[in-house]
Parts: structure tokens; sequence; C-alpha cells
């Protein structure tokens, strides 16, 4: 695959923005896709034009989706009534509507008001400003914490005196089981396919810098918050004079090194490279930032098992649900990953995507096949018919509230606030796949359950590695994609809304 300049740039700053959820239709609101179309006058019918209802398949033909196969299914969400369905029993990968599995999962188990904590223990007595012993940062999982939460925490354990230990730095990141990447098939610099512990920071990530100096560019790697911004030499990165690839990495014991294609960096710019070592980049962003404080700690070494030991100091996370709240609407994959292992206690990803499935099996009996709890892979699989029931068993409760309100958009992005059916539901989106799942809420009508899911897996399967981060058509398909949601969902509140 050959990549110009400009198209290396653009996958190296990683911008865009979202497709409009409602497309325009020509003679119709802004937004708004007809519901019916009008069909020619007869004779004796004095100039009044009939109308017939636009069905599904011919706005899924008019999608043209090519080989993908679309199913769908609309339910009363009190009493799971089917209204109308399509190919409803075809498992399809769910993509980031996986999330809200994980979510109702999460909230099932852990509940809404449950927080992760991020503790600093001693093994010791603190006397005179010397601890005796050990000092252990010992994560919860938190998959929020941020280093302005870490900077917090490292002021509340100098506030207790603490200048010096006579012991070790100790990492303690086994509250959750260990994974150097979500998915194995995702290009190695993206982002949002990070590594995933018990010590997670900045959902692990570090930020990238470069801007040109003379005939060279300068470089940095940090790990900035809105108020502290400590440097990182765990990662290091170095430029490359080549055009491609973009990136190259090289990982060991306790480094992480990349390399970056000069051709991409033009004048300056910066983007989010992903941690493989999260307990280690969190030893040493705190250790920085207790530097600041006076408190120079060894190098950490990290542990398997807590001995005993008591609380210095501690940060406690917000509310499960609205961490929940945030994963749905920013669709962060370690917050969906770190969700699902916490409310399943299993030793290993695996493990746990198999207990989240008999969990579906025995509280929802629907069958999906799950493979991870972000929907970042593209193994699992869920029906549309599946993908509802578990959305009226649960609808009286938490979940339904967490979702974005998506509301209506006009053709060109524009949210229309005043736009009276209200829209709830979480996307996915992977090459050549796209689904929503949610409720729609027509005023004073009922309230209704849904799923729609479009994939062309052979499509997917056949792009190499290079092509998956901008596939050849991938965004003119998912375009069309979410143009046929909103058709959809227009067309299901005009004729289906009122009780």
């Amino acid at each position: 695959m050959q990549f110009t300049r400009r198209g290396i740039l653009a996958g190296l700053l990683a911008t865009g923005a979202a497709a409009p959820l409602w497309a325009e239709a020509p003679g119709n609101a802004p937004g708004i896709a007809p519901a019916r179309s009008p069909l020619p006058r007869r004779r004796g019918d004095s100039g009044a034009t009939r109308s017939e209802p636009v069905t599904p398949d011919s706005l899924i033909a008019a999608a043209k989706l090519g080989a993908a196969s679309v199913g769908f299914v609309l339910a009363d969400a009190v009493t799971g009534q089917v209204i109308e369905s399509r190919d409803a029993t075809t498992a399809q990968p769910p993509a980031s509507v996986m999330k809200s599995v994980t979510a109702a999962y999460a909230l099932d188990r852990l509940g809404p008001d449950h927080r992760f904590a991020t503790r600093l223990l001693a093994t010791g007595p603190l006397q005179g400003g010397t601890l005796q012993g050990d000092l252990i940062l010992a994560g919860g999982g938190d998959p929020v914490l941020d280093t302005d939460m870490l900077g917090d925490l490292a002021a509340r354990l100098a506030a207790t005196g603490i200048r010096r230990i006579t012991g070790a730095f100790l990492l303690y990141d086994a509250a959750l089981p260990r994974m150097e990447r979500i998915d194995t098939e995702q290009p190695e610099f993206v982002g949002y396919n990070p590594a995933i512990s018990g010590l997670n920071l900045n959902f692990n990530r570090v930020h990238f810098e470069w801007r040109r100096a003379g005939g060279d560019w300068a470089l940095t790697m940090d790990a900035r918050a809105e108020r502290f911004v400590p440097p990182v030499k765990l990662a290091r990165v170095t430029v490359a004079r080549r055009e491609t690839p973009l990136f190259t990495y090289q990982g060991s014991a306790a480094r992480e090194d990349w390399t970056v294609a000069s051709a991409a960096l033009g004048k300056g710019g910066a983007r989010w490279l992903p941690v493989r070592h999260p307990a280690l980049y969190v030893g040493e962003v705190f250790a920085t930032l207790m530097g600041a404080h006076g408190l120079n700690l060894p190098a950490p070494a990290i542990i398997d098992t807590l001995p005993e030991a008591r609380e210095l100091a501690r940060h406690d996370s917000d509310r499960l649900a609205e961490i929940l709240r945030d994963m749905l609407k920013h669709s962060t994959n370690l917050t969906a990953e770190v969700a699902g292992m916490a409310a399943s206690h299993a030793a290993s990803h695996r493990a746990s995507a198999i207990a989240t499935r008999e969990w579906a099996k025995a509280r929802h009996r629907i069958a999906p096949v799950i493979a991870d709890h972000s929907g970042l892979g593209a193994a699992s699989r869920i029906s549309a018919a599946d993908m509802v029931k578990l959305l009226v068993d649960v609808q009286a409760g938490a979940l339904p509230g967490l979702l974005k309100n998506h509301g209506m958009f006009d053709a060109r992005g524009k949210r229309l606030d005043a736009h009276p059916v209200e829209v709830r539901a979480k996307t996915g989106t992977l090459n050549f796949v796209s689904t929503l799942a949610g409720y729609i809420t027509p005023p004073g009508g009922r309230r209704m359950a849904f799923a729609i899911f479009a994939a062309d897996p052979e499509r997917r399967a056949a792009l190499s590695l290079a092509e998956r981060e901008d596939p050849p058509g991938g965004g003119g398909w998912n375009k069309r994609a979410k143009t046929l949601q909103g058709q959809l969902i227009h067309r299901w509140a005009t004729l289906h809304g009122t009780a």
C-alpha cells in the first residue's frame, strides 16, 4: 500500500469528526428521513397524493452496503413485544455496542455505587519522617485515574510528613489480569488499544509531541493532565529517516522504544501512544510527583501479592455509574475492559469473557459469543434479538439513563436540540461494521428498545494490517450505514411511537 505524505500525517494526528446520526432528506425537516414516500396521483383522486410506508428493505437497498448483512429488532421496551424485525437471530459483531452489555453486567455484579481505590500502604511504622519499611502503591484497577489525581494522592502522602523510606518502592497491579493489549489485530500505535492492569494511568497512554527544530525535530514524551505534566522516560521515541512504516515498536521488560517515520512529522504535532507497561508507567510518574515533595523513591518493583500493611493515603474513583456514563459517551475501551474484569473477578481476560457470557445466559436467557468487554475485537457475536432482549430486561434500571442522548442531527452534523424524539443509544464502529442499540422515546408515546447491526465480515477480513487504520471505501460505507440507522429510527418513531 502506498502512503502519501499528507495521508500519513492525517493518520498520525488522528483527527476526525463523528458522522451524524440522522440524514437529511429532500423535502423534509433537517435530519429527518421520510417515513412515507409519495406515489403518483391517479385519475379521480382530485389532486390528492397517496402515500405508503417506506419499507425497511427499500431503505437498506438504498444504503448500498454491498454484501453486508443487516439485521434489526424493534420492541416495546416494557412488554418486550416485537414490533418489527429483520434477520433478528443472525449473530453479528457488536463493535462498541458490546459496552452496553458490559455496563449492564458491571452494574448487576458490582452495583452503581462501586468505587475503585488506589492506595498507598506501608509495611512498617512512620517515625520522624522516615518510613521503616516498604512503600506500596496498590492499584484497584481504577480505569480513569489520571496524573492530576495521582498528583493529589502524592500530596496526601506528603502531608503525612514522610521524607524517606528504608525499604523498597513496590507496585501492586494484580487486582486485575495483566494484558499487553486489548486486541492483537489492531495497528501497534493506536492509543485505543493499550495494555491493562490493576494500575492504570491516563487510559494507559503517553503523550508524544514533536516540533521542528532547525534541521531536526524536538521530541517529548510526558504523562500530562490539566495541572501536572511530568516527563516520562519509560517510553522513548526516535525519528527514523523513512516514509513507512509510520511507527515501529520494540519493548523489553522495563522499556518501550518507538520509532516514527520522518516523512510524517511535518512542522509539529502531537498524539497519544499506548503504554505496554502500565504499572511501571504509574510508578515512574508517581515517583516524579513525590520528588517534587522532597521524597526520592528507589526504582520500583512489581509484586503479585500484598503483604500485611497499613494504609497511609488513598484515592477513590467516582461511582461506577458515573464512570460507565463516560465510558458509554466516549467509548473508552480500557474502561470497558476494566469494568468487565472487575465484575467477573476472573483470573484471565478470556475467563472474564466466558463469565460474562454465562451471566448473559443465566440472567437474560441469551447466548452471545463474547471475546472481550469493549467490542474492539471482531470475534464477539450477538444477534439483534438477543441485544434487544437484554435492553428490555434492564429498561427499568440504571442503564437507559447512562446511555448517551443522541438526539437529532441535520446533514451537517448539527444537533437539533428542540427535536421531541429522544434517542438514547450506544454506537459501534469497526471497519465495515456499524451498530446502534438503545431506546427511542417519542413525546407522550411508548419507549421502544432497538438494535441495528450491519456488517460485512468478508470485506473486513480482506483488509491488510496497514489498511485497517483507514480502509479504502470504509468512510463512505460507515456514513451510509449511519444514515440508514437514522432513517429506520425516524420511521419507527413515526409509525410506532404512540402507545
